[in-house]
């Protein structure tokens, strides 16, 4: 497969998204007003509660069985891998450039969290289909590929509703935790305007007293939290210990989290499959209604993404040079650590002899950070601009980067 032919195909899923985000940030103007601020923010819970569940739970139970899930073991692992840099990467710049608190996950998000779905169901089948492809015959490298991307969404879906989902709760924490300081700030500093004239003269200091009282006791219902006692220490380890798994717990009832599951084991366990899985299935009818929820899903996502991005182009306090890190980490750094690890586990005897498979666990090295980081960020009300000018540069970028990358990788596995 030629330079141009790779270009075409990489550059295509993205020129989708730039137009179909395009036709969002038109909706979002005040000439449309019709993708408003609040029309987004439920649409999204929408894509959070309906549409992504629904998405994830019809590509499992239908492509993946559990023989599949035997032998595609080591791909856990190396997504696992692609989260692992990404984050370490990312806190490194965090700590480097300073960003404000608020925005600190949504760096590190963005550093580590690849588009593991979307973008592999349209390119891997995109590439089989090419005329002198080296992953063999083209309908059996469709057929397989899918199911490789599937299996790739599935397994993202779980690192990123609760490791990039955590992420980015913790921004929104940190910038309701903020908001709250500057008001207690400028409750307490009300004062300033006055004079010694409005104390002294006019008698005024009782009326000032219980303001300092209640900045005191502020003051002091902070501390004990930050700084337990020496004595209480076992009992404060316990209760941030249960506190954590009870955190865990709820990030992993997500709905996209709890659809993949059920997923899995629809696709792993045979009966279950034949009762929801081809024509002849007796209730083939909520597989096809699960089905056409979840095709909803990636239009929905863009669309909101260009509706954001009205917001981000005109007010982003995002610094450049991060921008320029965060590109460098996903289109340099990591494709390039991502070759050395896959062909290590292949010489170790970790992977099928399938160049395919060991194609896509390339790819996801490479691949622009997930969507599903701006609808948390509009779940959340949190670093929605921000996220939506990285958006921008790296879907842009991706073009060319994933182009690059896919020559580089095919040219290894020929």
């Amino acid at each position: 497969m030629g330079f141009w032919t790779l270009f075409e195909v990489a550059t295509m899923p993205n020129l989708q998204l730039i137009l179909i985000s395009g036709l969002g940030a038109l909706l979002a103007t005040n000439y449309c007003n019709l993708l408003t601020a609040d029309a987004r923010k439920s649409l999204n819970k929408i894509v959070f509660i309906v549409f992504t569940p629904s998405l994830m739970f019809a590509s499992l139970a239908k492509t993946v069985t559990l023989e599949d899930i035997i032998s595609w073991w080591y791909m856990p692992i190396n997504i696992g891998f692609t989260f692992l840099i990404g984050g370490i990467l990312g806190w490194i710049l965090v700590k480097v450039m300073k960003p404000a608190p608020h925005l600190e996950g949504l760096v590190i998000a963005t550093c580590s969290t690849g588009n593991l779905g979307n973008l592999l169901l349209i390119i891997v089948p995109a590439i089989c289909n090419e005329a002198g492809s080296p992953f063999g015959e083209r309908e059996t490298c469709r057929t397989i590929g899918l199911s490789y991307a599937s299996f790739s969404m599935a397994l993202g879906g779980f690192y990123i509703w609760t490791y990039t989902y955590h992420l980015i709760r913790s921004s929104a924490a940190k910038l309701e935790t903020s908001q709250v300081d500057e008001e207690v700030i400028k409750e307490a500093n009300k004062d300033l305007e006055s004079n010694q004239e409005t104390h002294l003269l006019k008698g005024e200091n009782e009326e000032h007293v219980p303001v300092y009282l209640a900045s005191a006791k502020s003051i002091d219902d902070i501390v004990p939290q930050e700084f337990p006692q020496v004595h209480g220490s076992e009992k404060s380890f316990w209760s941030k210990l249960w506190g954590t798994l009870s955190q865990i717990l709820e990030e992993l009832m997500a709905p996209p989290t709890i659809a993949a599951i059920l997923g899995f084991v629809f696709g792993a366990v045979t009966f279950l499959r034949n009762l929801i899985i081809g024509e002849g299935a007796p209730f083939h009818v909520i597989q096809d209604s699960i089905k056409l929820l979840g095709d909803g899903t990636i239009p929905c996502i863009t669309l909101i993404l260009g509706g954001n991005l009205i917001q981000g182009l005109r007010r982003s306090r995002m610094k450049g040079w991060i921008i320029v890190w965060i590109v460098c980490i996903r289109y340099v750094i990591q494709p390039a650590i991502g070759i050395w690890i896959v062909k290590a586990a292949s010489n170790l005897g970790f992977l099928p002899s399938d160049h395919l498979f060991q194609f896509v666990l390339m790819v996801q090295y490479t691949l622009p950070p997930a969507m599903n980081i701006g609808t948390m960020t509009q779940l959340f009300n949190v670093g929605q601009e921000e996220c939506s000018v990285l958006f921008l540069w790296t879907y842009i970028i991706a073009a060319f980067a994933m182009t690059f990358w896919s020559t580089v990788f095919m040219w290894i596995l020929s």
